[in-house]
């Protein structure tokens, strides 16, 4: 599994009431994504720096949706280009499902 965390600098007029209205009218894009295991958006109001931190059942994955189109999208609709960094993650516990998932 590969965990993406995206940042990218929100305009300051931005209030949490909008970036939660912004966010949630993107979610349903990734409701039936290839590979995408979980999504969740990021808010900072102090620093206003948002994102979100995908968990990716590969980096293949991962990469067929951050393209260059894909940046551009989150520039236009945010006001900056976003910041990604990736993990590998090689251990995942699931309090909510109950479960430890050990790669191999």
């Amino acid at each position: 599994m590969i965990v993406a965390i995206v940042n990218f600098q929100l305009p300051s007029d931005v209030t949490a009431e909008q970036a939660r209205t912004l966010y949630a009218d993107s979610a349903p894009k990734y409701r039936a994504m290839k590979g995408l295991v979980r999504k969740y958006y990021l808010w900072d109001a102090e620093q206003r720096i948002g994102g979100g931190v995908y968990l990716w059942e590969s980096r293949a994955a991962a990469d067929a949706v951050y393209t260059a189109e894909w940046k551009a999208y989150i520039k236009a609709r945010y006001g900056k280009e976003p910041a990604i960094t990736f993990f590998d993650a090689p251990v995942i516990v699931d309090n909510e499902i109950g479960t430890t998932k050990v790669a191999a």
